[in-house]
C-alpha cells in the first residue's frame, strides 16, 4: 500500500490535467466577458443607428 501511495505522490499526469483544466476554465472565462463586452457595444451601436433611422426618417416627412 505505500508503494502505491508514494507512485501516486510522485505521478504528475494528473497535476498536469488539472492544470490544462484550469488555463481551459480561465481562457472560456475571458471569452464570455470579451463576448458579453462585444454584445453590450453592438447593442448600443444598433440602438444608435435605429434613434438615428427614425429621426431622420421624421425629418423628412
Amino acid at each position: 500500500m505505500s508503494r502505491l501511495f508514494a507512485r501516486f505522490l510522485k505521478s504528475e499526469s494528473g497535476a498536469t490535467a488539472i492544470e490544462y483544466g484550469l488555463i481551459a476554465a480561465l481562457i472560456s472565462v475571458a471569452l464570455i466577458a470579451g463576448a458579453s463586452t462585444l454584445g453590450d457595444n453592438l447593442s448600443a451601436t444598433f440602438t444608435r443607428v435605429s434613434t438615428e433611422m427614425s429621426t431622420a426618417n421624421q425629418a423628412h416627412k
